[in-house]
């Protein structure tokens, strides 16, 4: 059975830091593209990062490139999302997900091209 779960949200002041988990099981997680989506009340679920674990390519939007730094654990067959700098607009619910790389679309970041997802958890930006 596949399994992502995301860990280390949190309430957090504007300027500081967390650092997401998604621990995944379930598939050969060396042959899978990992993302990072987030989804703001009210708003539509945007795609905010991912890693290609097959070589360790990545990827970050705009709105997090300088800010958030995407990394894997092979070992641990864990994806982390390192967020520093956070701002009120950062404040989401943070959702990992999973493709192999024979579907994987890379910058795109469609919902639609990640079969499996984790439950979310939630990271508020406030002071």
């Amino acid at each position: 059975e596949v399994q992502l779960v995301e860990s280390g949200g949190g309430l957090v002041q504007p300027g500081g830091t967390l650092r997401l988990s998604c621990a995944t099981s379930g598939f050969a997680f060396r042959d899978y593209a990992i993302a990072w989506f987030r989804q703001a009340s009210g708003k539509e679920r945007e795609g905010v990062s991912w890693i290609l674990n097959t070589d360790g390519t990545t990827f970050y939007s705009d709105t997090v490139k300088g800010r958030f730094t995407i990394s894997s654990d092979n070992a641990k067959n864990t994806v982390y999302l390192q967020m520093n700098s956070l701002r009120p607009e950062d404040t989401a619910v943070y959702y990992c997900a999973a493709t192999h790389w024979k579907l994987f679309t890379g910058p795109t970041m469609r919902d639609d091209d990640y079969n499996d997802w984790g439950q979310g958890t939630q990271v508020t930006v406030s002071s």
